[in-house]
């Protein structure tokens, strides 16, 4: 019997959810020597060295503070610095993100965006202030303010942070003071995104996507008794409809998806169709995500993975979002197995 990752329902203590912040596995070794610029995009040379700068002067801001006399008052934290890294999928924005945390002292953070907001949702707003605040660097990958409240309490927490010394770094494909747009009434929270665009120095990283440079085109979808074979003969394995997975998906909180596939060493996926709605398309980003990170393969049936996202949800305000996960599916559609003979 193949296992379902509907059948799972994963507990977490919410004081775990910190200790999780760090990069995903295929991030444990990189580093700024090991990111190598497109010759073609000046860019991203650029990048690296603003990335480099900002450890620099980040380290520097955590360890200051000069010596005290025996009954002189603390030194307030100095401000912490921003940068925030803005460009296309897959020009390696995440990897110099992981270089920046490998390269920071600890105790630091690195999480996606929708992880911070989980965190916060978790913990509570006060008690998530007080465990990053001794951080020196809080690493946030695919910034996006996706509703009003992310926008205010996101505001505030990076604000706050900032106050006390943690510097942030971020990576989007959307500039800071572009946030929101196109997603809600963003003119009604403008002030609220305008100081989150203060916090940053922005650079920009462009370039061709590497995870489709070069390659071949995604593969088809399996036949159903293929996919079958494959989820019965891969220990680990885990054989899901698409329906039944959707449906899954809105019973857990999204900062479950992580715990949602450990120990997962392929998730296939049968009967693959366009999702019926925004609420299902947005989980199945998340889970797309989650599936990127921890690099596991993806094999389904059906429809092909780039037609999930409708070409309406694709034209609206979560275009870029949609894009990423698309980008990621088809990259871990290549890492499946080839079919059984």
């Amino acid at each position: 019997m193949v296992a379902r990752l509907s059948d799972k329902n994963p507990v977490i203590a919410a004081d775990a959810l910190i200790g999780e912040m760090v990069p995903p596995s295929m991030f444990d070794e990189v580093s700024f020597d090991s990111y190598i610029p497109d010759p073609n995009e000046p860019t991203q040379a650029a990048a690296v060295q603003a990335a480099r700068d900002f450890v620099t002067r980040a380290t520097a801001i955590r360890g200051g503070g000069g010596k005290r006399g025996l009954f002189r008052k603390k030194a307030a934290p100095a401000q912490g610095i921003g940068l925030y890294l803005d460009g296309g999928f897959g020009v390696g924005k995440t990897h110099l993100l992981a270089s920046i945390y490998h390269s920071m002292p600890g105790p630091k953070a690195f999480a996606t965006f929708g992880e911070v907001t989980n965190l916060v949702g978790a913990l509570g707003y006060t008690d998530a202030l007080e465990r990053l605040s001794g951080h020196s660097v809080l690493c946030i990958d695919e910034f996006e303010l996706d509703d009003p409240g992310d926008t205010m309490v996101v505001s505030r927490l990076l604000t706050e942070l900032s106050a006390r010394g943690v510097s942030i770094v971020a990576t989007s494909n959307t500039l800071p003071g572009q946030l929101g747009e196109g997603r809600f009434a963003a003119s009604d929270f403008l002030r609220e995104i305008q100081k989150l665009s203060g916090i940053f120095e922005s650079i920009r990283v462009d370039g061709p996507d590497y995870r489709h440079r070069d390659l071949p085109p995604a593969p088809e979808p399996a036949a159903a008794d293929d996919l079958q074979a494959r989820a019965e003969s891969t220990p680990g394995a885990t054989l899901d409809s698409f329906d039944e997975l959707s449906a899954h998906l809105a019973r857990l909180h999204p900062s479950k998806y992580k715990s949602l596939v450990d120990g997962v060493s392929m998730v296939c996926i049968s009967d693959v169709h366009p999702a019926p709605d925004q609420a299902v398309a947005l989980r199945l980003v998340a889970l797309a995500d989650r599936l990127y990170d921890a690099d596991i393969p993806v094999m389904t049936s059906g429809a092909k993975l780039d037609e999930i996202f409708t070409p309406e949800m694709v034209a609206g305000g979560y275009r870029k979002k949609y894009l990423r996960a698309t980008s990621r599916l088809l990259a871990l559609s290549r890492f499946a197995v080839s079919p059984v003979d």
